[in-house]
């Protein structure tokens, strides 16, 4: 039995899939690793307590990593939209 793809590829799909990442995406994937080892570490703890109660020093592992995530997202968006003064 043969498998047949759910649409033929294109040349320009083919070339754009065997292309290495640009010096801009490596720069934005880089830009965002804080904010991506934050949430590696929430899931990591969302893992741990999938399989059993929960305890004081769980939750508060829990509420940890959710900060770092909230403040990983805070950090990336400031430095994304610069705040301006505004005045006279």
């Amino acid at each position: 039995m043969k498998i047949l793809p759910l649409h033929q590829l294109s040349d320009i799909d083919a070339i754009e899939q065997d292309r290495e990442p640009t010096d801009a995406e490596l720069d934005a994937i880089d830009a965002e690793m804080p904010l991506i080892r934050a949430e590696v570490e929430e899931l990591d703890v969302r893992i741990s307590l999938m399989d059993r109660s929960v305890t004081e020093l769980d939750a508060r592992r829990l509420r940890r990593a959710r900060r770092k995530v909230l403040a990983a997202r805070r950090e990336l968006t400031n430095q994304a939209c610069p705040v301006t003064e505004v005045g006279a």
